[in-house]
């Protein structure tokens, strides 16, 4: 499958998964991907941690609620560190949002699904912090992303989307000609 096609083919799964490990060259491959996007001034602001203990996944998904990805077999968490880049910007949220593309891509590439859990765990219930207690994560960084990362057990359904006509358009926003 080419790039375009690979895109084209990536989707949010909520399904169940396989029981199979994933490899940690997988894993490492992913989190590679993750690690090669792009970043604003090149502050590197995410970082990840890859979870295959199952003793590990249980209490991360154990403060989950609702919970979400029970059967995945690993998980990418995403960490983030609010570094200010350039005129005091912060850059932070692209940062981890690009390497998040990266990494859901090319788990689809190594024959893996994935769903991007961003807003389920930085709510105010703060389920990304409760995680990063359960994995030691230092102050200084926020637990933005959970990954799960598995084998679909169903095949998995792409979403319909609108057609490109009602969301690009080419030199000028289009005027309604009524």
């Amino acid at each position: 499958m080419n790039m375009i096609e690979l895109i084209s083919s990536r989707h949010s799964y909520r399904g169940k998964y396989k029981p199979d490990p994933v490899p940690r060259e997988d894993l490492i491959a992913i989190m590679q991907a993750g690690l090669d996007a792009p970043s604003g001034c090149n502050k590197q602001t995410t970082s990840l941690i890859a979870v295959d203990d199952p003793e590990v996944l249980k209490k991360l998904l154990g403060v989950m609620d609702p919970p979400v990805a029970g059967t995945a077999p690993a998980a990418i968490c995403v960490l983030t560190q609010r570094i200010n880049a350039y005129r005091d910007r912060c850059f932070a949220v692209q940062d981890y949002s690009a390497a998040i593309e990266n990494m859901l891509l090319a788990a689809v590439a190594l024959g893996y699904q994935s769903c991007w859990y961003e807003g389920h765990i930085t709510d105010e219930d703060r389920i990304g912090y409760q995680m990063a207690q359960i994995l030691h994560v230092p102050d200084s960084y926020e637990l933005v992303c959970f990954l799960p990362i598995g084998v679909a057990e169903t095949e998995p359904v792409l979403p319909k989307k609108r057609p490109f006509e009602e969301r690009a358009w080419f030199n000028t926003f289009p005027v309604d000609k009524e």
